[in-house]
């Protein structure tokens, strides 16, 4: 479970800031607002880049932290630059690293409960981390990479996957 988890978790977040950084540098060279990417979605009823990384960040921290049976980090939702986006990857790559194989290997049968807006989860570990966990990461982040794209910056699949 471990294994399954907090690497593969570690990774994606470089990754998405390898592609955060570059999006923070197009912007300097071209003289565009960040903002203009921040804000930008794919589509009006879609959340904006700075959500998606976020959602990004809250997923794994949550998803760690329960797996592991720790309190769950809060992170206020105030980012309004590449740089605070880089910083919140940052704390939660910290807070993921925090977290030893021990506290979640043989996780794989607990049962996880939480309240999320006013709707309560129940989960079994291993189908948690698998169909919802890594599913939200690989959403959320395929989702700030399709935005970055869209807007102009060059980026492709070797910046997704990052160095194999």
């Amino acid at each position: 479970m471990y294994q399954s988890s907090i690497p593969v978790f570690i990774k994606n977040l470089e990754n998405l800031s390898a592609i955060l950084n570059k999006a923070a540098t197009h912007a300097e060279v071209k003289k565009i607002d960040q903002s203009v990417f921040l804000n930008a979605r794919l589509f009006p009823d879609m959340l904006p880049l700075v959500r998606q990384v976020q959602i990004a960040t809250d997923s794994v921290k949550a998803g760690a932290a329960r797996l592991a049976d720790v309190e769950v980090p809060s992170f206020e939702d105030l980012e309004k630059t590449f740089l605070e986006l880089q910083e919140r990857i940052s704390k939660t790559i910290k807070f993921l690293q925090s977290i030893k194989s021990e506290q979640i290997d043989g996780s794989e049968e607990k049962k996880i409960s939480y309240v999320q807006r006013g709707k309560e989860s129940n989960f079994i570990g291993q189908p948690y981390l698998l169909n919802y966990v890594l599913p939200n990461l690989y959403f959320h982040i395929t989702t700030a990479y399709a935005i970055l794209r869209h807007n102009g910056l060059e980026i492709g699949k070797k910046d997704y996957l990052g160095n194999l």
